[in-house]
């Protein structure tokens, strides 16, 4: 631990874009300019999603801004990719309607900032590369469950139904959804099909058709009055205005830590695969490199800060990101920039938002839904193999069904242990007692067979010397002749690694022998297999002579303990 404390270096983990930006001073009016465009237009881009997520999310339009806000800023100023926007997006939409529902705001707050603090700690321990490893069945599953819900959330708004809150759980909302669907409303029902089609045809892509619905449907309610439901409907207090609000710390203590330590983990584990997925897209794109430490810390800092002035859990935004790079972002400046765009709106023209109709924000949050779906991956990993599909549909269905947290952690459990299952199924001992091919192990040697002198029995093993072996040695044992050899020669030259359960069972293999006067050699030891004999002891006990750098050598030092 002294050791790793002295090699510590912040740079070395931390290094946000934009530092690097203004210690190499060379950044142009030209590049300004561009940033300037691009900024401007991601932030209309993401004032419909805001208002939107936030209000899908179980809380109000103001927290939906406030986070792409003061995360957006925070994300960019201190993110290691040149051009992600940050803010909140759809993924997050699932488990946090669910946190405020069970635990309120406060538990919501105490949850963000819990997931700030592991996304920190992933970013200072190096776990940047790690997240990506994350199983693809994994992240397609619970996308495409989160898809579902918020498709399944958008319903009442999306017919104008007259019905009181609805249910949490996934069955309980379409069985009411069927019991009310006679009052659908035709009028939500035409702007909600009327944004969607807006949103697909529009054919200027600088302007979102998202925006153009949101202005022409929010005109129309006005002038016309349409029957309706709108921001201001639900929620009063946005008619005279909004502005920042004082940061609040929240009421911390143990007992509220370990209620939501898994709600906390969920939210981190998005932010991180998210925010590194739109990283890794954006270096396609660009042909730039991100750093995934630093991200994961930009993350973390902002999922710190954010809740404190009631915005929800923020990452970075795959959409919002291609819209910057597509409309000339080139630096974090541009990420900046869309978030006082954003800032000016909160600050102005909040009092217009209340106009919004809400069948006009599901006909956006459907189009997110169908977006994130990832369907046509969906369906393409059905033909992979069984272990692929289980993994995927599990994640799949207990993200619908159940709960993400839970979807998240058994996806990735299963995922190891079938992975582990497989590792287990290609490695193998197999008893050698006749004659070996020399060729087997010298590429160089001709076709010469080393016989195996009587008394001599030879293990092959095949494959990580790991717990998942922990019988094979006694089918091994079976297999074997039924009189005890004098010797027998382990030859561990397909043996990457050992961990500790594989010695421990070399241990006890090494102790029956010993019991039974049964000389053990081991044969074609790598280095790092060595040093964990040598580490343990078990490389003295077993006697450094007796352990050969290949076959041949073995065989010899059996053929002079026979003599």
């Amino acid at each position: 631990m002294e050791s790793y404390l002295k090699k510590f270096k912040i740079s070395d983990i931390f290094q946000p874009k934009l530092f690097e930006l203004i210690k190499k001073r060379n950044y142009t009016k030209k590049d300004f300019t561009a940033d300037l465009m691009a900024g401007i237009i991601v932030g209309i881009v993401a004032l419909p999603l805001a208002i939107a997520f936030g209000i899908a999310s179980g809380v109000s339009p103001q927290q939906g801004l406030i986070t792409a806000i003061i995360a957006g800023f925070i994300i960019s100023f201190f993110g290691g990719t040149k051009v992600l926007i940050g803010g909140p997006t759809g993924a997050f939409m699932v488990i946090v309607y669910g946190i405020v529902v069970e635990y309120g705001m406060n538990g919501l707050i105490i949850a963000t900032i819990l997931a700030g603090i592991m996304l920190i700690l992933m970013g200072v321990l190096k776990l940047g590369n790690i997240i990506k490893f994350i199983p693809y069945p994994i992240v397609v599953g619970f996308t495409s469950g989160i898809a579902v819900v918020i498709f399944t959330s958008q319903i009442k708004d999306f017919f104008g139904l007259d019905m009181g809150a609805v249910p949490s759980e996934f069955i309980d909302k379409w069985t009411a959804y069927f019991e009310h669907f006679i009052s659908a409303n035709l009028m939500s029902v035409g702007l909600a099909v009327f944004t969607i089609l807006a949103i697909i045809f529009w054919p200027y892509k600088k302007i979102p058709g998202s925006l153009i619905a949101i202005i022409i449907a929010t005109v129309l309610t006005a002038v016309f009055g349409l029957n309706v439901e709108t921001i201001g409907s639900k929620f009063p207090e946005l008619a005279g205005g909004a502005a920042l609000p004082s940061p609040e710390a929240p009421i911390i203590d143990m007992k509220a830590i370990r209620m939501l330590f898994q709600p906390a983990f969920t939210i981190a584990m998005l932010a991180a695969i998210e925010s590194l997925l739109a990283a890794m897209v954006a270096d396609g794109v660009t042909g730039k490199k991100h750093h995934s430490n630093t991200e994961l810390i930009a993350q973390g800092i902002a999922n710190i800060l954010t809740p404190i002035f009631g915005g929800i859990p923020a990452t970075g935004a795959i959409a919002r990101t291609m819209t910057n790079i597509n409309n000339g972002g080139r630096t974090p400046i541009a990420g900046i920039i869309h978030a006082i765009v954003l800032l000016l709106i909160f600050v102005c023209l909040m009092p217009l938002a209340s106009y919004i109709p809400l069948p006009c924000l599901a006909g956006i949050l459907i189009m997110v839904a169908y977006n994130m779906s990832e369907w046509r991956s969906f369906k393409g990993l059905l033909r992979n193999s069984r272990a692929d599909v289980l993994v995927l549909l599990t994640t799949f269905f207990l993200t619908v069904f159940i709960d993400l947290t839970i979807a998240i952690e058994f996806g990735l459990l299963m995922a190891v242990i079938l992975f582990l299952k497989r590792v287990s199924e290609t490695s193998s001992i197999s008893v050698i007692q006749n004659e070996i091919n020399r060729s087997d192990y010298d590429d160089s040697a001709e076709k010469e067979i080393l016989n195996i002198p009587e008394g001599v029995e030879v293990y092959e093993i095949n494959g990580p010397f790991f717990f998942g072996l922990a019988n094979k040695f006694d089918e091994a044992e079976h297999i074997s002749v039924n009189k005890r050899p004098k010797i027998r020669i382990l030859r561990m030259r397909k043996v990457p690694f050992m961990d500790s359960t594989g010695l421990h069972n070399l241990r006890n293999l090494c102790e029956r022998c010993k019991h039974w006067k049964i000389r053990i050699i081991l044969s074609g030891v790598n280095k790092d297999v060595f040093a964990t004999l040598e580490k343990s002891g078990l490389a003295n006990e077993i006697g450094k002579k007796f352990i050969c750098n290949n076959i041949e050598n073995a065989l010899k030092k059996a053929k002079e303990i026979l003599e």
